[in-house]
């Protein structure tokens, strides 16, 4: 790679690190180009030397910010398989830790609202990253004798991100580690009652 080529991919993973620490803690309406050529101390005249217009910038750093969150939880999940990996999954994600951390966690909860406005590229990376986190699931319930996993996964999926999004809009109050514990009991008992179900078998 030439150091021409090398220096503006490094530009370019700074740019998408700022937009990526903007979506997670303001949304889609706090990524702005001023704003993260700025934080990422590169000349707003820059930018298009990168990315098209704003839009793929919103779309890259929504896919960025989801697959790190993925990676991040699938390493407090190694070595676990089936439903032990799926609870260790839920158990993570719906922890307070994981709410008062957004600076290193999932985007949904600040960005969530915002995406049915932010056009078809933004809607579609986030229809692509939750059909790969449904088919590594499903794969885990699969393995548990879940029927329908499929189905099961993409439910469980909405439970978490239902869940972690609500108590984060209630943060400060007692009803938002409620709803956390209550998302991740549901999520348990699901899966004792499936364990229970394929023990019969």
């Amino acid at each position: 790679m030439s150091t021409k080529l090398a220096r503006k991919e490094k530009s370019h993973e700074r740019i998408l690190a700022a937009a990526c620490s903007k979506l997670r803690k303001s949304g889609l309406t706090g990524i702005t180009v001023n704003g993260v050529m700025r934080d990422a101390g590169m000349t707003v005249g820059g930018f298009y030397a990168h990315f098209p217009n704003r839009q793929t910038l919103l779309a890259e750093a929504l896919r960025s910010s989801l697959n790190n969150s993925f990676l991040r939880l699938e390493s407090l999940a190694a070595g676990r398989r089936g439903s032990r990996w799926v609870l260790s999954i839920a158990r993570a994600y719906l922890s307070p830790e994981h709410r008062d951390n957004p600076e290193s966690g999932c985007p949904l909860p600040a960005s969530l609202g915002e995406i049915p406005r932010s056009g078809e590229t933004v809607k579609d990376v986030l229809a692509e990253e939750m059909q790969r986190f449904q088919d590594v699931m499903s794969e885990h319930l699969k393995e548990s004798g879940v029927p329908n996993n499929k189905s099961e996964a993409l439910a469980l999926i909405s439970l978490m991100i239902g869940g972690i999004s609500l108590s984060h809009a209630l943060r400060g109050s007692p009803l938002s580690d409620e709803v956390l514990k209550s998302c991740r009991d549901h999520i348990e008992r699901f899966i004792r009652s499936k364990r229970a179900t394929t023990d019969k078998k």
